[in-house]
């Protein structure tokens, strides 16, 4: 606003220098006085207006980051859900249907169940369609490993 102030001062004092009436002299000074108010009322209300726009702006970006944020812990927990080794594998005991979690260790084949303490064969493959050659038929709702193709 500094070189619009010299600017006005400028002007004023070179139509005083080049005018000699002094009726013009008001007429000019009052007319363009006027112009000048209209302006800088413009220009507030430019500002007052590119002020609110950045405001909303600033509040969008807000709300934008708190989304972003948001998805990213999604993503996150998809990614931990996904890629994470270490998780746990839930077991029930066939002897006493005791329900406990271990890691997932492919290099163990037996684990000790915590409240009986039998011992309990633990199979990775995920293959149950196969007989298991010590089965007993005591399992939960199990007929039987052994009994093969009673479709009668």
């Amino acid at each position: 606003m500094g070189t619009i102030k010299t600017e006005y001062k400028s002007f004023l004092d070179d139509i005083e220098k080049n005018i000699k009436d002094k009726d013009d002299l008001e007429y000019i000074k009052k007319r363009f006085a006027s112009f000048v108010d209209v302006m800088l009322d413009q220009i507030d209300y430019i500002l007052d207006y590119k002020k609110d726009e950045i405001s909303k702006l600033e509040e969008t970006q807000k709300e934008l980051e708190a989304n972003m944020k948001q998805i990213k812990q999604v993503v996150d927990n998809i990614e931990r859900d996904i890629y994470d080794d270490d998780f746990d594998f839930e077991i029930t005991c066939p002897y006493c249907n005791y329900e406990f979690f271990i890691d997932v260790d492919e290099n163990k084949t037996e684990i000790e169940c915590p409240e009986c303490k039998n011992m309990i064969e633990l199979d990775w493959s995920g293959d149950t369609d196969e007989p298991q050659d010590n089965c007993n038929g005591n399992c939960q709702g199990c007929s039987g490993c052994n009994d093969e193709d009673d479709d009668m």
